[in-house]
Protein backbone atom coordinates (compact mmCIF):
# COMPACT_ATOMS: atom_id res chain seq x y z
CA UNK A 1 0.00 0.00 0.00
CA UNK A 2 1.47 3.06 -0.92
CA UNK A 3 2.16 6.06 1.92
CA UNK A 4 -0.32 8.29 0.48
CA UNK A 5 -2.98 5.41 1.03
CA UNK A 6 -1.79 4.49 4.21
CA UNK A 7 -1.97 8.38 5.46
CA UNK A 8 -5.18 9.12 3.77
CA UNK A 9 -5.99 6.03 5.80
CA UNK A 10 -4.92 7.04 9.12
CA UNK A 11 -6.29 10.55 8.84
CA UNK A 12 -10.29 9.04 7.85
CA UNK A 13 -9.94 8.01 11.51
CA UNK A 14 -10.13 11.31 12.50
CA UNK A 15 -12.65 13.97 12.39
CA UNK A 16 -13.08 14.78 8.51
CA UNK A 17 -13.27 18.96 10.53
CA UNK A 18 -9.72 18.49 11.58
CA UNK A 19 -8.12 17.93 8.32
CA UNK A 20 -9.86 20.35 6.54
CA UNK A 21 -8.94 22.63 9.41
CA UNK A 22 -5.28 21.67 8.41
CA UNK A 23 -5.80 21.39 4.68
CA UNK A 24 -6.82 24.97 5.06
CA UNK A 25 -4.53 26.38 7.26
CA UNK A 26 -1.61 25.24 5.72
CA UNK A 27 -2.74 26.72 2.44
CA UNK A 28 0.05 29.29 2.00
CA UNK A 29 2.90 26.61 2.93
CA UNK A 30 1.36 24.01 0.39
CA UNK A 31 0.78 26.36 -2.26
CA UNK A 32 4.23 27.64 -2.04
CA UNK A 33 6.13 24.01 -0.77
CA UNK A 34 4.08 21.76 -3.22
CA UNK A 35 3.99 23.33 -5.90
CA UNK A 36 7.32 24.04 -6.29
CA UNK A 37 7.87 20.26 -5.22
CA UNK A 38 5.47 19.26 -8.05
CA UNK A 39 7.40 21.64 -10.39
CA UNK A 40 10.95 20.47 -9.46
CA UNK A 41 9.50 16.68 -10.06
CA UNK A 42 7.97 17.51 -13.51
CA UNK A 43 11.50 18.90 -14.92
CA UNK A 44 13.48 16.10 -13.75
CA UNK A 45 13.33 12.54 -15.14
CA UNK A 46 15.71 11.07 -13.00
CA UNK A 47 16.78 11.10 -8.69
CA UNK A 48 20.42 12.76 -9.57
CA UNK A 49 22.31 15.05 -7.45
CA UNK A 50 21.13 18.10 -9.05
CA UNK A 51 17.39 17.52 -8.73
CA UNK A 52 18.49 16.43 -4.47
CA UNK A 53 19.98 20.10 -4.71
CA UNK A 54 17.20 22.06 -5.78
CA UNK A 55 14.81 19.69 -2.65
CA UNK A 56 17.09 21.18 -0.24
CA UNK A 57 17.01 25.07 -1.30
CA UNK A 58 12.75 24.40 -1.45
CA UNK A 59 13.05 22.80 2.59
CA UNK A 60 15.13 25.37 3.28
CA UNK A 61 12.63 28.18 2.11
CA UNK A 62 10.04 26.77 4.04
CA UNK A 63 12.24 27.34 7.15
CA UNK A 64 12.82 23.43 7.62
CA UNK A 65 15.38 24.55 9.43
CA UNK A 66 19.48 23.65 7.36
CA UNK A 67 20.21 20.84 10.40
CA UNK A 68 16.89 18.80 9.82
CA UNK A 69 17.18 19.61 5.83
CA UNK A 70 21.02 17.93 5.84
CA UNK A 71 19.59 15.12 8.08
CA UNK A 72 15.91 15.12 5.80
CA UNK A 73 18.13 14.71 2.46
CA UNK A 74 20.89 12.17 3.74
CA UNK A 75 17.54 10.35 4.92
CA UNK A 76 15.93 10.27 1.56
CA UNK A 77 19.03 9.38 -1.11
CA UNK A 78 19.69 6.38 1.51
CA UNK A 79 15.68 5.24 1.03
CA UNK A 80 15.88 6.45 -2.49
CA UNK A 81 18.78 4.24 -3.32
CA UNK A 82 17.41 1.36 -1.28
CA UNK A 83 14.11 1.33 -3.05
CA UNK A 84 15.72 1.87 -6.35
CA UNK A 85 13.31 4.41 -7.47
CA UNK A 86 14.25 6.17 -10.39
CA UNK A 87 11.07 7.60 -11.00
CA UNK A 88 10.97 11.65 -9.35
CA UNK A 89 7.48 11.27 -8.99
CA UNK A 90 7.54 8.36 -6.47
CA UNK A 91 9.96 10.67 -4.46
CA UNK A 92 7.44 12.71 -3.18
CA UNK A 93 5.81 10.09 -1.27
CA UNK A 94 9.28 9.02 0.42
CA UNK A 95 9.54 12.86 1.24
CA UNK A 96 6.08 13.06 3.16
CA UNK A 97 6.86 9.50 4.74
CA UNK A 98 10.58 10.98 5.74
CA UNK A 99 8.77 14.58 7.07
CA UNK A 100 6.28 12.12 9.45
CA UNK A 101 9.44 9.95 10.70
CA UNK A 102 11.86 13.23 11.37
CA UNK A 103 9.05 14.82 13.33
CA UNK A 104 7.86 11.24 15.61
CA UNK A 105 11.80 10.97 16.15
CA UNK A 106 10.96 7.24 15.16
CA UNK A 107 8.32 6.61 17.36
CA UNK A 108 4.31 8.05 17.72
CA UNK A 109 4.59 11.14 19.39
CA UNK A 110 1.80 11.67 22.10
CA UNK A 111 1.41 15.56 21.73
CA UNK A 112 -1.81 16.00 23.92
CA UNK A 113 -1.61 18.05 27.35
CA UNK A 114 -0.13 16.41 30.32
CA UNK A 115 -3.56 16.87 32.29
CA UNK A 116 -3.36 14.87 35.99
CA UNK A 117 -5.94 11.97 36.67
CA UNK A 118 -7.10 13.60 39.77
CA UNK A 119 -6.16 17.16 41.85
CA UNK A 120 -5.04 20.26 40.27
CA UNK A 121 -3.06 20.81 36.83
CA UNK A 122 -1.07 23.57 36.41
CA UNK A 123 0.10 24.71 33.25
CA UNK A 124 2.56 27.75 32.58
CA UNK A 125 2.16 29.53 29.33
CA UNK A 126 5.36 31.94 28.32
CA UNK A 127 6.15 33.97 25.20
CA UNK A 128 7.47 37.13 24.23
CA UNK A 129 4.97 40.14 23.71
CA UNK A 130 2.91 39.67 20.49
CA UNK A 131 3.13 36.47 19.46
CA UNK A 132 -0.92 35.24 20.60
CA UNK A 133 -0.23 34.21 24.22
CA UNK A 134 -3.05 35.33 25.94
CA UNK A 135 -5.68 34.45 22.82
CA UNK A 136 -3.93 30.50 23.05
CA UNK A 137 -4.46 31.02 26.92
CA UNK A 138 -8.60 31.72 26.22
CA UNK A 139 -8.59 29.31 23.49
CA UNK A 140 -6.99 26.33 25.27
CA UNK A 141 -9.30 27.22 28.41
CA UNK A 142 -12.03 26.95 26.02
CA UNK A 143 -11.30 23.52 24.95
CA UNK A 144 -10.79 21.93 28.62
CA UNK A 145 -13.81 23.88 29.17
CA UNK A 146 -15.84 21.88 26.23
CA UNK A 147 -13.96 18.56 27.23
CA UNK A 148 -15.93 18.78 30.93
CA UNK A 149 -12.72 20.37 32.70
CA UNK A 150 -13.11 23.16 35.35
CA UNK A 151 -10.49 25.91 35.03
CA UNK A 152 -9.00 28.86 35.99
CA UNK A 153 -7.23 31.57 34.90
CA UNK A 154 -4.18 33.73 36.40
CA UNK A 155 -3.43 36.86 35.19
CA UNK A 156 0.67 36.77 35.68
CA UNK A 157 1.82 39.18 33.27
CA UNK A 158 1.37 42.39 35.08
CA UNK A 159 3.28 44.86 33.30
CA UNK A 160 2.28 44.92 29.55
CA UNK A 161 -0.91 47.33 29.23
CA UNK A 162 -3.75 45.78 28.80
CA UNK A 163 -2.74 42.58 29.82
CA UNK A 164 -5.02 41.64 32.34
CA UNK A 165 -7.90 43.34 30.82
CA UNK A 166 -7.56 41.16 27.77
CA UNK A 167 -7.21 37.87 29.08
CA UNK A 168 -10.55 39.05 31.76
CA UNK A 169 -12.48 39.64 28.12
CA UNK A 170 -11.20 35.78 26.99
CA UNK A 171 -12.67 34.92 30.32
CA UNK A 172 -15.74 36.13 29.88
CA UNK A 173 -16.18 34.83 26.51
CA UNK A 174 -15.28 31.10 27.25
CA UNK A 175 -16.64 30.64 30.70
CA UNK A 176 -13.54 30.99 33.16
CA UNK A 177 -12.96 33.33 35.64
CA UNK A 178 -9.45 35.20 35.86
CA UNK A 179 -7.46 35.48 39.65
CA UNK A 180 -5.75 39.01 39.39
CA UNK A 181 -4.36 41.74 40.92
CA UNK A 182 -3.77 45.03 39.88
CA UNK A 183 -1.47 46.36 37.35
CA UNK A 184 2.57 46.40 37.72
CA UNK A 185 2.08 43.45 40.96
CA UNK A 186 4.34 40.86 41.48
CA UNK A 187 3.75 37.93 39.10
CA UNK A 188 5.03 35.45 41.66
CA UNK A 189 2.12 36.99 44.17
CA UNK A 190 -0.45 36.43 41.54
CA UNK A 191 0.40 32.89 40.96
CA UNK A 192 0.65 32.00 44.68
CA UNK A 193 -3.29 33.41 45.43
CA UNK A 194 -4.50 31.53 41.68
CA UNK A 195 -2.81 28.23 43.06
CA UNK A 196 -4.45 28.75 46.73
CA UNK A 197 -7.76 29.71 44.92
CA UNK A 198 -7.36 26.82 42.45
CA UNK A 199 -6.93 24.19 45.23
CA UNK A 200 -9.77 25.70 47.36
CA UNK A 201 -12.21 25.48 44.86
CA UNK A 202 -11.01 22.12 43.57
CA UNK A 203 -10.43 23.29 40.34
CA UNK A 204 -8.92 20.68 37.32
CA UNK A 205 -6.78 23.05 35.41
CA UNK A 206 -5.15 26.57 36.28
CA UNK A 207 -3.64 27.83 33.15
CA UNK A 208 -1.20 30.87 34.18
CA UNK A 209 -0.68 33.70 32.06
CA UNK A 210 3.31 35.45 32.24
CA UNK A 211 4.77 38.47 30.75
CA UNK A 212 6.84 38.05 28.13
CA UNK A 213 8.67 41.43 27.45
CA UNK A 214 11.79 40.43 26.16
CA UNK A 215 13.70 43.89 26.27
CA UNK A 216 15.36 43.12 29.06
CA UNK A 217 15.53 39.45 29.15
CA UNK A 218 18.18 38.57 32.24
CA UNK A 219 15.15 40.36 34.24
CA UNK A 220 12.25 38.14 32.37
CA UNK A 221 14.31 34.74 32.86
CA UNK A 222 14.66 35.51 36.76
CA UNK A 223 10.90 36.24 37.11
CA UNK A 224 9.94 33.11 35.16
CA UNK A 225 12.12 31.11 37.41
CA UNK A 226 10.62 32.88 40.68
CA UNK A 227 7.30 32.15 39.60
CA UNK A 228 7.95 28.85 38.50
CA UNK A 229 9.59 28.24 42.17
CA UNK A 230 6.96 29.58 43.69
CA UNK A 231 4.32 27.02 41.68
CA UNK A 232 6.55 23.76 42.81
CA UNK A 233 6.45 25.08 46.36
CA UNK A 234 2.85 25.63 46.64
CA UNK A 235 1.63 22.25 44.72
CA UNK A 236 4.65 19.78 44.63
CA UNK A 237 5.48 18.70 40.73
CA UNK A 238 3.94 21.62 39.18
CA UNK A 239 3.81 22.75 36.55
CA UNK A 240 3.06 20.01 34.81
CA UNK A 241 3.33 21.68 31.37
CA UNK A 242 5.28 24.84 30.27
CA UNK A 243 4.12 25.63 27.23
CA UNK A 244 5.93 28.34 25.12
CA UNK A 245 3.57 30.18 22.66
CA UNK A 246 5.51 31.02 19.15
CA UNK A 247 4.13 33.41 16.19
CA UNK A 248 4.85 30.69 12.76
CA UNK A 249 5.57 33.24 10.95
CA UNK A 250 8.89 34.64 12.24
CA UNK A 251 10.36 31.71 11.21
CA UNK A 252 13.97 30.91 11.99
CA UNK A 253 13.54 33.59 15.02
CA UNK A 254 10.87 31.58 16.78
CA UNK A 255 13.31 28.94 16.90
CA UNK A 256 15.93 31.68 18.64
CA UNK A 257 12.91 32.09 21.31
CA UNK A 258 12.92 28.25 21.87
CA UNK A 259 16.11 28.13 22.90
CA UNK A 260 15.76 30.84 25.28
CA UNK A 261 13.01 29.92 26.95
CA UNK A 262 13.85 26.47 27.26
CA UNK A 263 17.09 27.12 29.53
CA UNK A 264 14.93 28.90 31.57
CA UNK A 265 11.89 27.10 32.32
CA UNK A 266 12.55 23.75 30.68
CA UNK A 267 9.12 24.01 28.14
CA UNK A 268 7.63 20.91 27.69
CA UNK A 269 5.67 22.01 24.45
CA UNK A 270 5.13 24.49 21.91
CA UNK A 271 2.26 26.14 21.03
CA UNK A 272 2.72 27.85 17.21
CA UNK A 273 0.24 30.56 16.52
CA UNK A 274 -0.50 31.85 13.03
CA UNK A 275 0.37 28.73 10.71
CA UNK A 276 -2.00 29.94 8.94
CA UNK A 277 -0.56 33.11 7.98
CA UNK A 278 2.72 31.91 7.13
CA UNK A 279 4.15 29.96 3.91
CA UNK A 280 6.63 28.74 6.00
CA UNK A 281 5.25 25.84 7.55
CA UNK A 282 8.25 23.76 7.66
CA UNK A 283 9.18 25.31 11.19
CA UNK A 284 7.12 22.47 12.82
CA UNK A 285 10.05 20.25 11.58
CA UNK A 286 12.66 22.55 12.88
CA UNK A 287 11.77 23.06 16.53
CA UNK A 288 10.89 19.09 16.84
CA UNK A 289 13.55 17.81 15.15
CA UNK A 290 16.55 20.79 17.07
CA UNK A 291 15.32 21.10 20.32
CA UNK A 292 13.63 18.09 20.90
CA UNK A 293 10.65 19.99 22.30
CA UNK A 294 6.56 18.56 20.76
CA UNK A 295 4.27 20.56 19.22
CA UNK A 296 0.77 20.50 21.11
CA UNK A 297 -1.16 22.98 19.39
CA UNK A 298 -0.88 24.76 15.97
CA UNK A 299 -3.00 27.69 15.19
CA UNK A 300 -5.31 27.61 11.87
CA UNK A 301 -7.07 30.38 12.00
CA UNK A 302 -8.96 33.01 14.11
CA UNK A 303 -11.71 31.38 15.25
CA UNK A 304 -12.17 30.04 19.08
CA UNK A 305 -11.63 26.42 17.79
CA UNK A 306 -9.22 27.11 14.87
CA UNK A 307 -6.37 26.21 17.81
CA UNK A 308 -5.71 22.87 16.68
CA UNK A 309 -4.00 19.65 18.74
CA UNK A 310 -0.82 19.16 16.30
CA UNK A 311 -0.55 15.84 14.92
CA UNK A 312 2.12 15.12 12.44
CA UNK A 313 0.07 13.13 9.91
CA UNK A 314 -2.70 16.17 9.64
CA UNK A 315 0.21 18.21 9.20
CA UNK A 316 1.85 16.12 6.49
CA UNK A 317 -1.77 16.06 4.94
CA UNK A 318 -2.13 19.79 4.82
CA UNK A 319 1.39 19.67 3.30
CA UNK A 320 0.63 17.63 0.37
CA UNK A 321 -3.29 17.08 0.54
CA UNK A 322 -4.09 17.75 -3.41
CA UNK A 323 -1.03 14.51 -4.07
CA UNK A 324 -2.75 12.73 -1.06
CA UNK A 325 -6.23 13.11 -2.41
CA UNK A 326 -5.24 12.65 -5.99
CA UNK A 327 -3.48 9.14 -4.76
CA UNK A 328 -6.44 6.99 -3.65
CA UNK A 329 -5.70 3.94 -5.92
Amino acid sequence: MSFFKKLKEKISNQADTVSEKFKEGLMKTRSSFSERVNDLVARYRKVDEDFFEELEEILIAADVGVSTVMELIDELKTEVKKRNIQDTKEVQAVISEKLVEIYNGGEEQKNTLNIQESGLTIILVVGVNGVGKTTSIGKIANKLNNEGKSVLLAAGDTFRAGAIQQLEVWGERVGVEVIKQSEGSDPAAVMYDAVQAAKSRNVDVLLCDTAGRLQNKVNLMKELEKVKRVIERELPGAPHEVLLVLDATTGQNALTQAKTFSDATNVTGIVLTKLDGTAKGGIVLAIRNELNIPVKFVGLGEKVDDLQEFNAEQYVYGLFADLVDNNEE
